[in-house]
């Protein structure tokens, strides 16, 4: 039970991770049902900005993560005017394959820039060890988790108690209405990319300091878990995307803890292929009827 528990414990703080990046994909693709596939390299750009910041600003833990959100906010919105906004209007594949372009493009281009080698993140927390009942818990996981949580609060003030965040949820709704209601969609939407990319920018930063170490290639992996998990939870919806994150870095972790860490990968990728066999929607999402 004990090392049960213990599993828990760990994929709680994966999954803090996997959640805030799937954020990201859950609100684009709720305002303009994109599927963003450059985020993940979006929260590589985090983690370097972030190494950067300790580094070589000197910066502690906090103004190295906010300097990160700040820098992947102004990342996402350049990328959205850049490549997205001119393929507003044409067809799926068009921008689905620009994402993916986007993404080969902030892959390469950090490998241009810093080269392709992996970098030890610098630890600004003291990595203590807390024991309780036979189980331990670093001081590093509860700043992870913590972060996660106060982020995920402040995203949800956000988006339902502020004017954005209202206009957001109309967009989602009918975006050809919000318009006619005076709602500036084109800013929406760039808000959105701001704030998903700014939360996965906090994601880079943090697993910096769960594995010690960042490359160029660091988004891939992660970035497309992070797209199972909010598929599992119900794309488009926020609570599906933070309860999807947890989920998957829990399952990960359980089947690496119990000797599957040869397929850990696999199995996640197959709850995938239930998930969008048994329940497309996602498992807090509801199947909506479309009038022909």
């Amino acid at each position: 039970m004990e090392a049960f528990l213990q599993q828990l414990i760990n994929g709680l703080s994966l999954g803090s991770i996997y959640a805030l990046i799937a954020l990201g994909y859950t609100m684009v693709y709720g305002i303009i049902k994109l599927i963003n596939f450059a985020h993940g390299d979006i929260y590589m750009v985090g983690a370097f900005v972030g190494y950067t910041a300790i580094n070589t600003l000197r910066l502690s833990f906090f103004p190295a993560l906010i300097l990160s959100m700040v820098f992947c906010a102004i990342l996402g919105v350049a990328i959205e005017r850049i490549a997205y906004k001119p393929l507003r209007n044409a067809t799926r594949v068009a921008a689905l394959i620009t994402a993916i372009g986007m993404s080969y493009l902030l892959q390469n281009g950090m490998i241009y820039l810093v080269g392709s080698e992996t970098r030890a993140f610098p630890q600004v927390i003291k990595n203590k060890v807390y024991e309780f009942a036979g189980l331990q818990v670093s001081q590093t996981q509860i700043m992870i988790f913590a972060t996660t949580i106060i982020l995920m609060l402040a995203l949800q003030l956000i988006v339902q108690k502020t004017k954005m965040g209202k206009a957001m949820r109309a967009v989602s709704t009918d975006a050809d209405a919000a318009r006619l209601m005076g709602i500036n969609v084109d800013n929406v939407i760039s808000f959105t990319f701001a704030l998903g990319s700014s939360l996965a920018g906090a994601a880079g930063v943090l697993v910096g300091l769960y594995y010690n170490s960042i490359e160029p290639m660091m988004g891939y992996a992660p970035g497309l878990k992070a797209f199972i998990a909010a598929v599992l939870g119900g794309i488009g919806i926020i609570p599906g995307a933070m309860f999807g994150g947890f989920a998957i870095g829990i399952i990960e972790t359980l089947v690496s803890g119990y000797g599957g860490s040869l397929i850990k990968d696999a199995v996640v990728y197959l709850i995938l292929i239930i998930i969008l066999i048994f329940k497309p929607s996602g498992l807090l999402g509801k199947n909506v009827k479309e009038k022909v």
